[in-house]
Formats: C-alpha cells, structure tokens, sequence
C-alpha cells in the first residue's frame, strides 16, 4: 500500500514538473514568434501608494479590451512559492519581453505587478499580493488606461521615496468617511499649462480663472484652520492621475475642483455643482466629456463602470457637501451679485471626482461664453466673494459631520464680511 502510495505522489510530481516545461515553451515560443499586425502596446505600468490602497494602472496605445468582466483571483500556493495573485487578460495587446522581470512594489499590500505575452494576441496582467481586501477596476480614455486599486489593511512594506508613508488606524489605514474630521482640503483648479479649457468672451481662459478662485479660496480656508492642498499653484498641466496623486497621498478629507462652463447658446449663464453618482442627467454629458477629456458618446462607458463599481460611500457625503456649498454660495452672491442664475446641485460622470476615496465636489463657477458671466469671473473682486462662500459652504460641512469635542479652533466670528478684501 505504502509503495503505490509512493508510486503516486511520485507520478504526480512527475505530471507538475512536465507541466511546467510545456507551459515554460510555449512561453518560449511566444517570445520567439513574429509580431501579429494590428496590435496595441503598452506605453507605461505605473503604481501609487495611498493610504487606503495601491493603484495599479496600465497605459495602452489602443481602447483597452478586456477578455472577461473582471479579476480572477487565486490562492496561494505555498509549495510552488507563488503568493496569492490577481490576474486579468488583455485582448489585442503585444508586450513581448518589455515586461519580463516585473515591477517591484512591496507596499505592504501589492509585493509585484508582472506583464506577459499570454497568446499571440492576448497579454496578462498578474499583480502578486501580500495583503488583500477588495479591488476595483476601471478604464480610461485619453490615454487608454485600464486601472486597478486593490484595498486590504496593510502588512510591514518596504520604504519607497515615491510613495506614502503610512500610519494605519482602521483595517483600510483610515477612520471610515463619516467618523472622520474635516481638517484637510485640497483644491483642484482644473486644467492648466497646454490644457486651456474653455475659452469665452475676450479670450477668456478656463484655466486662468480655475487659478485665480482657488488662490483666494485656499486663503479664505486657511483663515477659518483648515490646511488647503493645491494639486497645482502656478500654469502646469496635470493628468487626472497626478491629481488624484496629489489629493489622496495628502490624506484630504474633502476634495474641490474648480472648473468654469462653455455653452454654443451664448446667452446661457449660471452656477452649479456637481457630485458624482452613477446615474446622470442628460444635460451634464456635454460638460462631462470636455472636464473629461472624453467624447460625448464615450460618457456612457464611464456610466457603465460606476454601475457596475457602485459609488462609494464618499458619494452620499459628496451629495451633502454639494448642497451645502451650493446653498452658502448662491445666497451669499445673490445678497451683494443680485440675480445671480442658479442652476442647481447635479449628479454627473467625472473622472476627477470618481478617482478620489474622499467626499468630492466640482464647481462650475459660470459660463465664460456669456458676456455677463465673463465680466464677473474677470473680476477678483467677484472671484473673492464666490471664494468666500465656498469657504462658508466648507465651514458648515465641517460643522455638521464633525463632532464638537474634536472641531479644530477658528476665528470663524472674526472674518471679514461678504466680498471684504
């Protein structure tokens, strides 16, 4: 009995070991095989570190294909020393030998991220893990990018210069969104260097007015305690990316971009805000494929996405941070700006906003197409109200979901009043 025993963990190793010769020629031959025509490349794998998780995203030079829905994930398997992994294939793509060695990450969450020739026409994407929560996975345009964020409560990784440095308090780094005090902000003046955005009455530009608000905000928010985080200071360009780079390694607690709208009806003008949500209104595709950097029709595979992900807890606090904001700003500029158009609180398909784990809103600050609308947003005098109000609509927030005993001290009282300089 012993010795058929024997006989059959001897013939299975004997199986294992010729599988893996196969499956190390056909990888062989793969690497050996011409190129097929047509297919796409992969420009870049870059990965970020955030305090809630570790962003996988890969560039590709064509529309990302995905064969299946999603990841499939495997166990471990300790007697081959292969760790618990993610996995997902990619039609149409070559990567060749580009990839070969992988990417090191060893965050404490993601040990490596590697990238194969799994057919002729179809690449792999595996990500080792060495702690694991949940994922999501989504697509971008403008560049194509396929993106990956993996959650799990993180083990002892190694110190990268690049990346976060962490203290974790909760299982995903952090106190959840609603226990959460308010003391961060980071402002997001959209667009910027090559990226001008709209251009209105005059030559007007997008992405100087965007600038212009969020210095005079970010100095009404440090007057009421808060610490303000720009994603940009000066006349730079900046993917969405390295926005949201910029926001979630700051740790923030609230998120503000800052954009201005463009309309072909130059009689068109108003404010309004947006929070994320996965059901949009019609009128807000327009608006999003420009913020975007998308075409209208392509809005859609973005709708899809957020269906399918479902939003996140931030989105019910992005949709009260929106009222708020939107209320302070309205009445404050109608009392000193009579007639002030409101166009209301809407619910719409932005990456900026979909990108960031915190409560998230975007401004829309007026239609620099209108002739009336410019004139004010020319105005510093104006850009300094609406600023104020702003800060105002952020204080109240602030006030509502943080609980008294941990409220930061501000001279809130003492501020000058409405449109003061």
């Amino acid at each position: 009995m012993s010795g058929r025993a024997a006989h059959t963990r001897s013939s299975r190793r004997g199986l294992r070991r010729r599988h893996v010769a196969v499956l190390a020629l056909v990888v062989l031959m793969l690497l050996a095989a011409e190129r097929p025509k047509g297919l796409a490349d992969v420009a870049a794998v870059r990965t970020w570190s955030y305090p809630d998780y570790t962003r996988v995203v890969v560039e590709l030079t064509e529309p990302v294909e995905l064969v299946g829905d999603d990841l499939t994930r495997l166990a471990a398997n300790r007697k081959a020393k292969r760790p618990d992994r993610l996995y997902i294939d990619i039609a149409d793509v070559w990567v060749g030998r580009d990839y070969l060695e992988g990417i090191p990450i060893e965050d404490g969450l993601l040990q490596d991220v590697r990238l194969g020739q799994y057919t002729l026409h179809n690449s792999r994407l595996v990500i080792d893990l060495q702690r694991y929560g949940h994922h999501r996975l989504f697509t971008l345009e403008s560049p194509h990018r396929l993106v990956i964020d993996v959650f799990g409560e993180r083990g002892p990784g190694r110190d990268r210069p690049t990346r976060t440095v962490r203290t974790p308090r909760t299982q995903n780094g952090r106190l959840p969104v609603a226990a959460r005090p308010v003391r961060t902000v980071v402002i997001d003046p959209g667009h910027g260097g090559k990226d001008p955005g709209a251009i209105g009455q005059g030559g007007l530009r997008e992405k100087d007015v965007n600038l212009k608000l969020a210095r005079l905000l970010k100095r009404r928010l440090e007057a009421r305690s808060f610490k303000v985080v720009m994603t940009r200071d000066d006349d730079r360009f900046l993917d969405l990316e390295e926005r949201t780079a910029i926001a979630e390694s700051s740790k923030g607690d609230v998120f503000v971009s800052i954009h201005a709208n463009a309309s072909r009806r130059r009689s068109t003008r108003g404010i309004e805000i947006y929070y994320l949500d996965e059901n949009h209104e019609r009128h807000s595709i327009e608006l999003a494929a420009r913020e975007n950097g998308i075409q209208p029709r392509q809005v859609d595979g973005l709708q899809r996405t957020l269906a399918k992900l479902r939003v996140s807890e931030a989105s019910v606090h992005s949709r009260r941070l929106a009222e708020i904001v939107h209320h302070d700003v309205i009445t404050g500029l109608d009392s000193v700006y009579k007639g002030s158009p409101d166009l209301g609180v809407k619910r719409g398909p932005f990456y900026v906003l979909f990108m960031s784990s915190m409560p998230s809103i975007l401004v829309e600050t007026g239609f620099l197409t209108n002739r009336r609308d410019a004139t004010l947003l020319r105005s510093e005098r104006y850009l300094d109200t609406f600023a104020a109000q702003i800060a105002a609509g952020l204080g109240h927030y602030r006030n509502s979901v943080t609980p008294p005993a941990t409220l930061r001290a501000s001279a809130e009282s003492d501020l000058p009043a409405v449109g003061a300089r």
